[in-house]
């Protein structure tokens, strides 16, 4: 597919150009110069690429930004057996993911500029994936006394969260987001209000009944949100909720912003891809926070998707080891794993015609990196040559036990996906490769 190196230049010639930021949908090539795109469009090379150039033909195949996915937990450090930074770079570079935000719940906990610059460090020697740190919105993730986000902010933090847990006091959340708005930062919050989960381990409602389960209502995600888009309009602060999941919680979301709310919101494939049926069998791969829910709610997901009212897709990446799912489904852990089944799922939408394939991959690159303020997700000159060559139409299986990812708990786990990432360039260099 390509020539041998002798410039440091890099032609990726004969690929369908997506770059869902400016609207472009073109064949054409783009130019690599070291970490940098260089040049990009439909007319470029159309006279031949000059010699001394090193040539990859994608061969009429999909050449999009490299996907950003702004919800990971990578367990490192604290617990490496489930997950580390290594092997959740290679997932994501095997997923088409050049960049991902991880999420502060680690051991030690994201709260202090020590741990964050940790992260930050170990992610940069790895070479694979780019990782940036969320840190932590209040101390030890108890939900009460404020984190030092100004110096979290200048130490790499994009922005502060809670991670799996709600910032369930009102005042402690109306002084994040008055604090945070002093220096423009952006509370992520995991709204759930935690009374009324209780001790939930799936969606109320009939069939958690039948399988004789304790139910997480719709209400706690609802409510949550409700609460929280009052503070918003009384402080002015940034807030973006996370994995939304319920129909009237994007109602909530949608008539915030409708009246100028600073308000953004992301969903994960599980909530557009699947619903409560599931469940079946106790299986514990589907369990997961918030709940897999009804297929109203599924259907709602998608209608947000598409009308805009969601932002992002992010993966939602939840490793846990074996013992940690093979327990009673009561007692197993939430979570699964997403950095693979990202893209793949996320054209299921396209294959559906829910979306069309440019604005599904911008919910995947600008999308989220405008939300973060990152320089990432578009084709452009000068940007960074984060880059990911697919062929949207082959199809595959899904088979956690041949993902890169150490944990191997996807709900996603023997189902027909379509959408394979053939490479992945990050600041130019090619890093993964089928």
């Amino acid at each position: 597919m390509s020539k041998p190196v002798t410039s440091g230049l890099v032609a990726y010639v004969n690929a369908r150009l997506l770059d869902p930021a400016t609207g472009l949908d073109a064949k054409g090539a783009l130019l690599i110069q070291g970490e940098t795109i260089a040049d990009v469009g439909p007319g470029l090379f159309q006279g031949g690429v000059p010699s001394g150039i090193e040539v990859v033909d994608c061969q009429g195949l999909c050449l999009a930004p490299g996907l950003v996915d702004m919800r990971v937990q990578v367990r490192e450090p604290g617990e490496e057996h489930k997950e580390t930074l290594k092997s959740a770079g290679e997932a994501a570079v095997a997923g088409g993911v050049t960049s991902m935000v991880c999420l502060p719940n680690t051991d030690p906990i994201m709260d202090e500029v020590a741990t964050v610059e940790f992260v930050a460090r170990r992610a940069r020697k790895n070479g694979l994936a780019k990782i940036y740190p969320y840190a932590a919105a209040t101390k030890k993730l108890e939900g009460k006394e404020l984190s030092e986000m100004g110096f979290l902010k200048e130490a790499g933090a994009l922005a502060f969260t809670d991670g799996i847990k709600a910032i369930a006091d009102a005042q402690t959340m109306r002084r994040a987001l008055s604090y945070a708005a002093t220096f423009d930062a952006l509370i992520v919050q995991h709204p759930e209000d935690p009374s009324l989960a209780g001790s939930g381990v799936m969606n109320a409602g009939e069939r958690a009944t039948r399988m004789g389960l304790s139910g997480i209502p719709v209400e706690a995600e609802i409510i949550m949100l409700e609460r929280d888009m009052r503070l918003v309009a009384m402080t002015g602060g940034r807030y973006h909720a996370a994995h939304v999941s319920t129909a009237e919680g994007i109602d909530v979301i949608r008539r915030a912003k409708a009246k100028g709310l600073p308000v953004t919101c992301d969903t994960a494939p599980p909530y557009f891809a699947l619903n409560e049926l599931e469940v079946h069998n106790y299986r514990t791969f589907a369990k997961l926070s918030p709940p897999l829910r009804s297929e109203a709610d599924r259907q709602a997901v998608i209608a947000g998707l598409a009308d805009g009212t969601i932002d992002a897709i992010a993966s939602d990446h939840a490793p846990q080891d074996e013992d940690a799912k093979r327990q009673t489904f009561a007692a197993a852990e939430f979570g699964g794993i997403g950095l693979e089944t990202l893209l793949a799922a996320t054209i299921g939408l396209v294959q559906t015609g829910a979306l069309a394939l440019l604005p599904a991959l911008g919910l995947l690159t600008c999308g989220p990196a405008d939300i973060l303020a990152l320089p990432a997700g578009r084709l452009k000159m000068g940007a960074a040559a984060d880059l990911v060559l697919f062929d949207p139409d082959r199809g595959w299986q899904v088979d956690p036990v041949k993902f890169k990812s150490k944990s191997k708990n996807s709900p996603f786990d023997g189902r027909p996906m379509q959408g394979v990432v053939l490479r992945t360039v990050v600041d130019g260099r090619t890093v993964h490769r089928v």
